[in-house]
């Protein structure tokens, strides 16, 4: 498949019209699954008991708000260093859903906190630099609906999205450079998990329903993007004649 072709908004419009419902389907289908795993089938944990629970939608959530930071600021600076339409678009596009995903990782957090930590928020590292990251999301958002031109607003918003990727190995590696209340990864790469398998697979199977949600959404939103910014080229014409 010639993917170079699906570079401008013309031909990735209806690529990603056929996509976005597939990719919806899959999220709801794997979704549900991961919830059934973590709510009905995972074991009861010996210390935190059913509280424990949240972690398969706040593990899933926090990884989704980092991974598609990385994602929205590889295709900010793709457009930031070719100057294409298209990488614009979809850094935009990624952006609420990551920011979603990180107010999601920060609420799941605060109600797990409470009957662990006994408090909803404490100025923790890993915390604190997760709120760094929602603030970057909305501040990536505000500066992009700040500027008229849709391309000035692309070369701002790649910059500070740039900028902000300095923040992500701060997160991840918080727990190990500072002493916190927050506990330390029980998946890695380079060790053997520290929790049940059951546990294990109920948290991948979210990840990919997240995933697949994220992918769907921003296909979705791309489109709508590309509608707006684009409604004076004649293929829009042409779409909206043809959707009459």
């Amino acid at each position: 498949m010639n993917w170079f072709k699906y570079s401008s908004p013309q031909t990735f419009f209806p690529l990603a019209g056929k996509l976005a419902p597939w990719f919806g389907v899959l999220a709801a289908i794997t979704c549900a699954a991961g919830l059934y795993l973590g709510f009905f089938v995972a074991p009861t944990d010996a210390q935190q008991g059913d509280a424990y629970r949240i972690i398969f939608i706040h593990v899933p959530a926090a990884w989704m708000s980092m991974f598609l930071y990385l994602v929205m600021a590889f295709w900010a600076g793709l457009g930031l260093a070719f100057n294409t339409r298209l990488s614009g678009m979809m850094a935009s596009a990624v952006a609420p859903t990551g920011a979603l995903f990180t107010f999601l990782a920060l609420w799941t957090g605060s109600l797990w906190g409470k009957p662990t930590w006994g408090t909803w928020w404490v100025w923790d590292a890993r915390l604190t630099s997760e709120l760094i990251l929602l603030f970057l999301y909305f501040g990536f958002m505000a500066l992009q609906a700040a500027i008229d031109d849709p391309r000035r607003a692309d070369k701002a918003g790649a910059v500070l999205a740039l900028v902000g990727v300095v923040n992500i190995p701060i997160i991840y590696f918080s727990v190990k450079w500072w002493n916190t209340l927050h506990q330390g990864a029980s998946v890695s790469l380079t060790k053997a998990p520290t929790m049940a398998a059951t546990m294990l697979t109920g948290m991948a199977v979210m990840a990919f329903g997240f995933w697949f949600y994220s992918i769907a959404a921003a296909l979705t939103r791309a489109r709508c993007i590309m509608l707006e910014r684009e409604r004076a080229s004649e293929w829009v014409g042409d779409y909206a004649r043809r959707s009459a």
